[in-house]
């Protein structure tokens, strides 16, 4: 199998990230795995250790495993767009992106094996058909699918040199000081808890820029626009900032009176050009349940 790794999975373990991918081998088995040669990182042996790199290849065999097979599921998905090469799904809160090595159902992937079969990319391997960039599993919004490589590469680039607008809307406690804001501070894991991003010196640079849109009792509204896609930045950089996304427990928020399926972070805005031409595709959604249940109870309050 061979995979390329997006910056998503950047500085995981090598040991951790393959057993994401199989199931019934124990971490001191994908070790001696990987020491004994079945595992190879751009063409080269590296240590169980290997912190893996955006852009890595991993090409891997490994005997007596059994790599997760993904099932076509029929599960309704929101197309907000489609043309011949792409589409763009409004995914909902609780919904994997892709599956795991524990969860291989009921995901977007699952969905769109179904609904588009082989007509998907498969550049990040085949438990990440079609799938270009992700969302958490609590956030929900807009998140573009290729249907072949080629449409997959032109995407990426796009991706990688900043020329997609991406905007979310996310609420959260206390009052936002400024009406509008950019937030700088470098991201990487976090060194004691890997499931965790944190602000970190030597982390990828990372910017967000935020507007405040409404202020409630010791709650805000935002429209954050992403000038980089790290994972968690959004979360992390508003939690640093002493203003974590409302009910975004893993992230210092705590669960408000309001309940809501963990974050209420909603990616509503893409700004993109379709693939090879010059067309631009301007795509906005109305706020998802969560946002709205929440605003209801903030203004309730007010």
């Amino acid at each position: 199998m061979i995979i390329y790794v997006d910056e998503n999975d950047e500085n995981t373990r090598l040991d951790f990230f393959l057993a994401s991918l199989t199931e019934g081998l124990s971490r001191s088995k994908l070790q001696d795995l990987i020491k004994s040669g079945n595992v190879k990182v751009n063409g080269t042996n590296k240590k169980p250790s290997y912190q893996i790199k955006e852009n890595d290849k991993i090409e891997f065999c490994m005997p007596d495993t059994q790599t997760i097979k993904i099932e076509p599921e029929n599960i309704n998905i929101s197309i907000v767009y489609e043309d011949e090469n792409m589409l763009v799904v409004n995914k909902p809160s609780g919904m994997l992106t892709h599956p795991t090595a524990n969860e291989k159902s009921g995901t977007l992937v699952n969905a769109l094996l179904y609904k588009y079969g082989e007509n998907l990319s498969d550049i990040n391997g085949e438990f990440r058909r079609g799938i270009l960039h992700r969302l958490d599993r609590n956030t929900s919004g807009l998140l573009m699918i290729a249907k072949n490589n080629k449409t997959h590469e032109y995407l990426a680039e796009l991706i990688k040199n900043h020329q997609i607008t991406k905007k979310y809307r996310t609420i959260v406690k206390g009052i936002y000081p400024k009406d509008e804001d950019v937030i700088k501070f470098p991201l990487g894991r976090h060194p004691t808890q890997p499931h965790k991003m944190t602000v970190i010196e030597g982390g990828k640079e990372s910017t967000s820029i935020i507007k405040v849109i409404e202020r409630f009792k010791n709650a805000t509204l935002l429209e954050v626009t992403l000038i980089t896609g790290r994972t968690h930045q959004i979360r992390v950089h508003l939690s640093h900032k002493g203003f974590p996304v409302f009910n975004d427990t893993l992230y210092g928020a705590g669960m408000a009176k309001v309940k809501t399926d963990e974050q209420v972070l909603q990616s509503y805005y893409l700004r993109f050009t379709k693939p090879f031409s010059d067309e631009i595709i301007e795509l906005e959604i109305e706020p998802d349940e969560k946002i709205t249940k929440v605003l209801n109870y903030l203004k309730n309050r007010s």
